[in-house]
């Protein structure tokens, strides 16, 4: 026997096996915009941020939430012609909160070195070799190759996007 009860903003359904096993007759209801419980995005419509919003991955909370909350309310509020330019001690500060919790925030690198690691592991080298399609991601600059070098000034290198074609 199903049955439904309300508490708060929720209504709970409890039902049977059978009801389970017949197609639904649900009707879907259109969401109130004004509803205070519904997904509002980042910015709420009176320009705050919403710091309950999914998007943020719940960075909001957890031990450097507070350096989280600082640093990013100083970019979104910013007036400088550089937008948060203002905010490198705030940011500052989250980066070095976040640091004593290796854990909870990895680092790239972190997250490099650890599937590097896995796959190192095995008996194949995850490093690049001659000839394959991504440099190092050490070097700052991309390496060219004598045929390249040898190329006009005016000639360029395809983007990503052409050379993917």
């Amino acid at each position: 026997m199903s049955y439904c009860r309300q508490e708060g903003k929720d209504r709970i359904i409890f039902v049977t096996k059978e009801d389970h096993e017949a197609p639904s007759n649900a009707e879907l209801i259109a969401d109130d915009p004004n509803d205070p419980y519904e997904d509002q995005g980042l910015i709420l419509a009176n320009g705050d941020i919403n710091w309950n919003c999914p998007c943020l991955g719940g960075m909001a909370s957890g031990p450097c939430g507070s350096q989280f909350k600082e640093a990013f309310s100083c970019f979104h509020y910013s007036k400088e012609e550089v937008k948060g330019s203002e905010c490198i001690d705030n940011f500052r500060n989250m980066q070095e909160c976040m640091q004593r919790y290796p854990e909870l925030y990895p680092q790239e690198e972190d997250k490099e070195s650890s599937s590097q690691a896995e796959s190192d592991s095995g008996s194949v080298s995850a490093a690049p070799t001659e000839g394959s399609a991504l440099p190092p991601e050490t070097d700052s600059t991309p390496a060219t190759s004598t045929s390249e070098s040898a190329a006009s000034p005016d000639s360029t290198l395809p983007t990503d996007d052409q050379s993917a074609s």
